[in-house]
């Protein structure tokens, strides 16, 4: 067990940061990983928190995937519960009802990029990095998540292609294909990044009716469609009660900005 803390938390204008931070890499080990799912549960848990953002430290690497010296230490059985509990760390990421964003200040490949997926947006660093699937290289597959989430994102063939060429691209390159929403320019990255985080908190957006948005889609995608549309229905039915709908709709009468409150 490490004695140092492998990601930081803190929060800035409702704006929670999960910083990976094991230079010069950011690598991840299941210390790292119980850090991790540590920080989603405090900020899941934390009403004065809207937003996720997830970084690594550093310029030159967001998270280059699992510690191999770990790996090669680790017997099969180890290797088994620790992508176990990287799944469970990610899905809890994914279903947590806060807007999730992964900030790629750098590299991100392998596990790096599987830990990206698992953000409901990716926001990239120009010129900053690769991103790619290379466990192929290793003689293994993407096993923390990777296989399904590339393949929900970019389709079955393309994800395929990627994943057994190994295939590193540019963070241009990955917005092109979807897999990076939007590239921030080098300067003031961080500073961009918590600027358009902070778009989605009270009292600019509705953040509750944020987290139900993700919720209906995250929960819904991968059901049948009408089972989708019956989420989508308690959900806005849950939302209708709220005193943010009733700015909202107020406000648009009114023909004024509206003041979201949480509530």
């Amino acid at each position: 067990m490490s004695d140092r803390t492998l990601v930081t938390y803190e929060v800035r204008d409702h704006v929670a940061y999960l910083t990976l931070t094991d230079p010069p890499a950011n690598t991840y080990t299941h210390e790292m990983m119980r850090d991790l799912d540590a920080g989603i549960l405090e900020a899941r848990f934390d009403n004065d928190v809207h937003v996720i953002v997830i970084t690594g430290d550093g310029e030159k690497f967001f998270c280059a995937g699992a510690n191999i010296k770990m790996l090669q230490e680790s017997d099969p059985t180890f290797k088994y519960y620790f992508c176990l509990h990287a799944n469970e760390t990610l899905n809890r990421l994914e279903h947590t009802p806060k807007l999730v964003i992964a900030a790629l200040n750098g590299h991100t490949v392998g596990g790096g990029l599987e830990i990206a997926m698992a953000a409901d947006l990716r926001i990239a660093r120009r010129g900053a990095g690769k991103v790619g699937l290379p466990e192929i290289t290793l003689g293994v597959l993407p096993g923390t998540g990777g296989t399904q989430r590339l393949a929900r994102m970019l389709g079955k063939s393309k994800s395929i292609e990627l994943m057994v060429t190994g295939e590193l691209m540019s963070f241009e390159e990955g917005e092109k294909l979807g897999l990076v929403n939007k590239i921030f320019e080098d300067e003031d990255f961080a500073g961009q990044v918590h600027e358009y985080a902070r778009q989605f908190c009270l009292p600019n957006k509705a953040a509750k009716a944020a987290g139900r948005i993700k919720r209906s889609v995250q929960s819904g995608c991968d059901l049948p469609f009408e089972s989708g549309l019956a989420i989508e229905r308690e959900l806005q039915q849950l939302l209708f009660t709220s005193q943010d709908a009733k700015e909202g709709l107020n406000a648009y009468v009114e023909k004024r900005k509206p003041q979201f409150s949480g509530n």
